[in-house]
């Protein structure tokens, strides 16, 4: 009997969500957190923040549905977090949508990635966007807990009930 090793896109998806439920949920209970000053990639406060990080959710599952891009909202809470919600449904629809989708080649096509970097893999563009968010989710427990705003956020997979 062999077990499979590997972690799946659903898996991290669910991870993914599990974690912006709790910023979420932290969030609307600590409404202040909201105006902290953040310098991470000029959001200028926390909400700017979280509008970056599910902003690029969004973002990155339209790019791979072939869905226009628009801008994310720039709050209230509850807004912002229609745009996970968005972003966790359309990467929801891709997963469960035919495999031979990922089996594509994706084009970045962006001036600031070296030309013979620029075909990567479906699959390697969606884990790129569900690890962007879990990086930031890091930062923003140490501004929390700096801020006086513990979060006790135990967002390591070790803890997560997304994976078995």
């Amino acid at each position: 009997m062999s077990t499979d090793l590997s972690i799946s896109l659903a898996e991290l998806l669910a991870w993914n969500d599990e974690a912006a439920h709790h910023w979420n949920n932290h969030l609307a209970a600590n409404p202040a957190l909201l105006e902290v000053a953040c310098d991470i990639g000029n959001t200028g406060n926390v909400q700017g923040f979280v509008r970056h990080i599910w902003g690029a959710e969004l973002r990155w599952a339209n790019r791979l549905a072939g869905l226009e891009n628009k801008e994310p909202a720039t709050g209230p809470l509850e807004t912002l977090f229609e745009t996970h919600v968005e972003a966790r449904d359309v990467f929801r629809g891709l997963i469960d949508g035919p495999e031979t989708a990922w089996a594509e080649a994706y084009v970045l096509n962006f001036d600031w990635v070296p030309e013979d970097q620029r075909r990567v893999s479906r699959r390697k563009v969606a884990a790129h966007a569900l690890f962007h968010s879990h990086r930031h989710y890091a930062q923003l427990a140490t501004l929390a807990r700096t801020a006086g705003f513990p979060a006790r956020f135990r967002g390591d997979v070790l803890f997560s009930s997304a994976l078995g």
